[in-house]
């Protein structure tokens, strides 16, 4: 029963899939699947031996099945009119035949196993590496959860069918029509009652095709918000726990279990009803070519073998017609998944310079960051920044001050070159004069330290030689000494190797800062960006760690963001963002907002 709801299943797919690619016939966009398998194949050709190689393993393997049952007919015929004469020679081909076509399905599905791991890992590696120089503003524009439905299933599906879909539909086709022509060449009328079930089909898929696309519609939309649901509440885990409402969380997921199970359900009992009836349909078709066999046998038209292998092959006819419509909704499907990672390798990539490079062999003198006559919005006609200038020179600390949310954190995204004005320039300048606007290849010129807990899982080592992969302890400990850290890491008990958790876990927040800035100052990067990166720190130690950077990295370009201005003493310019503008202040007016704090 279960297998017969698997065909059913299958053939509900077909149909569904062949309706969808009318309509995109219809709509214009049909090439748009010819564009996204043509960018499969671009993966696939890249195993193209390896690929034949599997197509004819795959149709010898169908060849000897198919002996194996006519000598099986053979066996039968022999037996029943003790014709014992080719008995002998007719089991040897029949076993033979067998264990040939399970030898080749073995090496079949072990190659399978290697291509599509091999060929996952090409398409994940290529799309990381893309989607990680994607435009910052453009990539922003999609949810965490739908990034990873998108990296982990939807390459799953194109990695599992770019291999397979090919020399399984030149297979199933093979076997269908190789199928089809034994029973045609035993019994015509066979062969037509075998293939009976297609034309009612055809008359049921309006209906059916209309229903599962509803069904199909609503669970898909449930099921995508319920990940974003499950991945929102991971992610602020701290948070839900901190405000104690984590029986709130529980409440919630309980009720997307309840939609999910109310959809699931409903489309449960569509696929029931649905399936009993073409069940019905399927055992008519099979009670029909049963009874004209047991009619062509009362009349001695056929034998007992040629009996059975017409209900064998009937079986077989309907598997193999189930396995090629199979391949189509396979198709549309990794269609649908190559369309949508494509619309992420497609998004506009960062921008990039070559002359950046000139700058990492003039940087010993430290750098200048201006920013002139810069203007930015996220939404158009809604500035965030107007017209504004900054600058940051060698040997100061420079900072950036104003309320939260009215665009700090902006500005450090302009430094960075993540975003870029609409209007104005922002550039780096080295000592010679050599001028270079802000990309994505300056950002080895920085060390950057961001708001929030930026330590992640591993040891602290770990941590730390996430920018510089061959630093000896003992400039990590220089850096941990800088950054005031080396005092509490030096009283763990395994020092340097001590293990900390996901974001930081184990560590204070003020301790987790501290590393954060460490692995900035083992960068040692002409320019470093702290934004609000010593919130967690009180004014004494935050004093204390700008101050030791000073010293032991003179040349070294320091911009603070903050919305505290405890630092203020330290900084040879202040800048204030308020109003979407950035002004500097003079010192009177730094020293006061210094005072009043």
């Amino acid at each position: 029963m279960d297998q017969s709801r698997e065909t059913q299943e299958e053939k509900r797919a077909f149909f569904n899939t062949l309706h969808t690619l009318r309509q995109r016939w219809r709509e214009g966009t049909f090439g748009e699947i010819l564009d996204d398998w043509r960018w499969i194949f671009s993966y696939s050709k890249r195993y193209k031996r390896a690929i034949l190689f599997y197509t004819v393993l795959g149709v010898l393997s169908t060849v000897l099945s198919l002996v194996a049952s006519i000598a099986g007919k053979e066996v039968i015929d022999i037996i029943t009119g003790y014709e014992t004469s080719r008995l002998g020679f007719m089991i040897a081909i029949m076993l033979g035949s067998a264990v040939f076509s399970l030898t080749f399905g073995s090496i079949i599905s072990r190659i399978t196993a290697k291509l599509n791991i091999d060929i996952h890992n090409d398409i994940q590696a290529d799309i990381f590496d893309q989607i990680i120089d994607v435009d910052w503003k453009s990539i922003s524009a999609y949810s965490s959860g739908d990034l990873l439905n998108r990296f982990n299933s939807d390459v799953g599906t194109v990695s599992k069918n770019a291999i397979s879909w090919l020399p399984s539909i030149v297979i199933a086709i093979f076997n269908f029509i190789l199928t089809f022509g034994v029973i045609w060449h035993y019994s015509k009328v066979m062969s037509l009652i075998a293939f009976a079930s297609a034309p009612v089909m055809l008359l049921l898929s309006k209906f059916l095709i209309r229903k599962q696309r509803d069904y199909a519609k609503k669970v898909k939309e449930t099921g995508s918000a319920m990940m974003g649901f499950e991945v929102e509440t991971f992610y602020h885990f701290d948070t839900i726990k901190s405000f104690g409402i984590m029986k709130t969380y529980g409440k919630k997921l309980r009720d997307w279990q309840q939609k999910m199970r109310s959809i699931t359900l409903d489309y449960n009992l569509f696929a029931i009803k649905t399936n009993i009836l073409l069940t019905i349909l399927g055992m008519i078709v099979q009670y029909a070519a049963f009874g004209y066999s047991l009619f062509l046998l009362w009349g001695h038209q056929i034998t007992y073998g040629t009996m059975t292998l017409f209900l064998q092959q009937r079986a077989r006819l309907s598997s193999a017609f189930n396995s090629v419509i199979g391949i189509i909704p396979s198709f549309l499907t990794s269609s649908v998944s190559a369309h949508r990672i494509r619309e992420l390798i497609e998004l506009p990539r960062e921008q990039h310079m070559a002359e950046s490079r000139e700058l990492e062999m003039l940087d010993r003198d430290g750098l200048e960051v201006h920013m002139e006559g810069v203007d930015f919005s996220y939404v158009e006609d809604k500035h965030v920044i107007t017209s504004s200038f900054f600058r940051a020179s060698p040997g100061e600390i420079v900072a950036l001050v104003g309320p939260s949310g009215e665009g700090k954190t902006t500005m450090i995204r302009l430094i960075l070159g993540l975003i870029h004005p609409d209007a104005g320039t922002a550039f780096l300048r080295s000592s010679d004069g050599t001028k270079v606007e802000m990309n994505a290849d300056c950002r080895g010129l920085f060390s950057y330290v961001p708001q929030g807990n930026a330590v992640l899982s591993g040891t602290i080592a770990e941590n730390l030689r996430m920018v510089r992969e061959n630093a000896t302890d003992e400039e990590l400990i220089q850096a941990l000494k800088t950054a005031c850290a080396w005092e509490f890491v030096s009283k763990m008990p395994q020092g340097l190797n001590s293990p900390v958790g996901e974001r930081g876990r184990g560590l204070s927040e003020g301790q987790a800062q501290r590393i954060a800035i460490a692995r900035a100052v083992l960068r040692d990067a002409p320019i470093l960006l702290l934004d609000e990166a010593t919130s967690a720190l009180d004014v004494a130690t935050e004093r204390q760690v700008l101050r030791s950077i000073v010293q032991r990295h003179p040349n070294k370009t320091c911009i603070v963001t903050t919305h505290r201005p405890t630092v203020l003493n330290l900084c040879q310019r202040v800048y204030r963002v308020v109003d979407t503008r950035v002004t500097e202040l003079s010192e009177e007016e730094s020293s006061r907002m210094a005072m009043d704090f």
